[in-house]
């Protein structure tokens, strides 16, 4: 059984928790309400730092792993392989997350599954 949040609450929670800490947080796309994939473009003082995807594992759990544009990547090349990403998956949410502590936020993140 799948017990999942719905997207759109967990992609609310998300930019709530970044400005929580001082950051910002804003939903780029919107996807599926319900079960829409979550991709978190992070950030720190605008300087891109990763991409996290939350994505079905083999073994049928979820987990967030990092995916899309190395850390410094530039602006339009983040713009490029969200706009490609989403295209291939117009359910998605793109949550754009700029945080003080993005080593901590991803680990934080990744570590709740």
């Amino acid at each position: 059984m799948d017990d999942r949040l719905p997207a759109k609450l967990e992609a609310s929670s998300f930019v709530r928790r970044a400005e929580v800490d001082g950051g910002f947080g804003t939903i780029i796309a919107r996807g599926d309400p319900d079960r829409g994939a979550l991709i978190l473009l992070i950030a720190q003082r605008g300087a891109h730092v990763a991409c996290l995807e939350r994505a079905l594992g083999a073994n049928g759990a979820y987990a967030w792993q990092k995916v899309g544009p190395a850390a410094g990547a530039s602006a339009i090349a983040v713009r490029d392989w969200s706009q490609k990403r989403r295209s291939s998956d117009t359910d998605s949410w793109l949550i754009e997350l700029d945080v003080a502590l993005p080593e901590r936020f991803t680990a934080e993140t990744t570590s709740i599954g």
